[in-house]
């Protein structure tokens, strides 16, 4: 039971890393990231909306990382998220796009595609790893949490 706990402790610490450095490093290189949003074969019509969407809602996600009460949900965003960026990554692998550049932020950028789905897909089975985990031990949870 320990373990699985730390394991989830774990979880969480790595994605509220990741969103925050990433989404920092989103607004340190503005232009930058804008710029990238503007080569994304979506609309550009989307870019004032995604260039604040994107890295608010990764710290929207980190905020609810940091609480017991709303963890549970900044994980299921965390995996909705991730889950998103990897199927666009394999969208970009299997070639449905002509060019696409990296709009992550920071070194995140500087990983191949093949690189991003293995990281992408690593923390999509970790984020699923530790629902399952406290989907499991909700109801001891509960109980615990009743008792103190």
């Amino acid at each position: 039971m320990q373990s699985k706990r730390v394991f989830t402790e774990i979880v969480i610490i790595l994605l509220a890393l990741l969103f925050m450095y990433t989404a920092v490093s989103k607004f340190v290189d503005f232009k930058g990231f804008v710029y990238d949003l503007n080569n994304q074969p979506f609309p550009n019509s989307l870019t004032p909306i995604l260039k604040w969407l994107i890295p608010l809602t990764e710290i929207s996600i980190v905020i609810t990382l940091l609480f017991e009460k709303t963890r549970l949900i900044g994980l299921y965003a965390s995996l909705a998220l991730m889950s998103l960026f990897t199927v666009y990554t394999a969208l970009v692998l299997l070639l449905i796009f002509e060019y696409v550049p990296c709009s992550c932020g920071g070194v995140i950028k500087e990983l191949s595609w093949p690189q991003h789905l293995v990281f992408n897909l690593f923390f999509v089975t970790i984020i699923f790893a530790a629902l399952r985990i406290n989907k499991n031990n909700t109801k001891t949870q509960l109980l615990y949490n009743q008792t103190q």
